[in-house]
């Protein structure tokens, strides 16, 4: 019988060998802890990284201001009623439509659209002969200066790619004048985009604090 064996224990149970069984040795709580740890800590830095590049990529939310090596900026504070008082009103803007293409009727079916839009009409026709036929874009929006920053940016949202010039009239109405190029107005839906976009412009920043010593 051999050593190994306990006694009253044989036969089947009879122990041979001279090496004892290994016992598994206790997992140690500290290492797992730290393992834990470390992945959390893995994945969290993941996490802001992947924050950062969707805010890199897709220019951010806007929430938070800008920083600028004067300091941190931020976007200046004008009213939305302020912008909206800065333009006229369609029904408050007289507009003489004038064509000045060969084509016939594009100066009536002009006319009558800019009405249905809610714009005043005032006198329909051919073009005067210092621009009749001799227009080659969509049209020209022709009036006093101060409809640079008036009329002619509301009007121009229903006409893309119309050019502006100023006269000397002292009458705040503006002439419309047809060119050849000229297909249709612009569609209701994109002038609404385009006076909403006029009216509520996304800010800039333009305060600007220095930065905190």
């Amino acid at each position: 019988m051999s050593m190994l064996t306990p006694p009253g224990m044989g036969g089947k149970y009879r122990i041979t060998g001279t090496v004892y069984p290994r016992m598994r040795r206790p997992r140690r709580r500290g290492r797992i802890a730290v393992a834990g740890i470390a992945a959390a800590a893995a994945l969290g830095l993941a996490g802001w990284g992947t924050l950062q590049l969707i805010d890199v990529f897709g220019g951010g939310n806007g929430a938070a201001p800008r920083s600028t090596a004067a300091g941190v900026c931020k976007p200046a504070a004008t009213s939305s009623a302020a912008r909206t008082a800065a333009f006229p009103k369609p029904a408050d803007i007289t507009v003489n439509v004038y064509n000045a293409t060969p084509r016939s009727g594009l100066a009536k079916t002009t006319a009558d659209e800019l009405k249905k839009r809610g714009f005043t009409v005032g006198k329909i026709g051919n073009a005067p002969v210092a621009y009749d036929k001799k227009v080659p874009g969509p049209g020209v929006l022709l009036g006093a200066p101060g409809a640079v920053k008036g009329a002619f940016p509301v009007l121009a949202t229903h006409l893309k790619g119309a050019t502006t010039k100023t006269d000397t009239r002292a009458t705040a109405d503006v002439d419309l004048i047809i060119g050849t190029a000229f297909t249709s107005l612009a569609a209701p839906q994109d002038a609404t985009a385009s006076m909403t976009a006029l009216l509520h412009p996304k800010p800039t920043p333009t305060n600007c604090a220095p930065k905190p010593e």
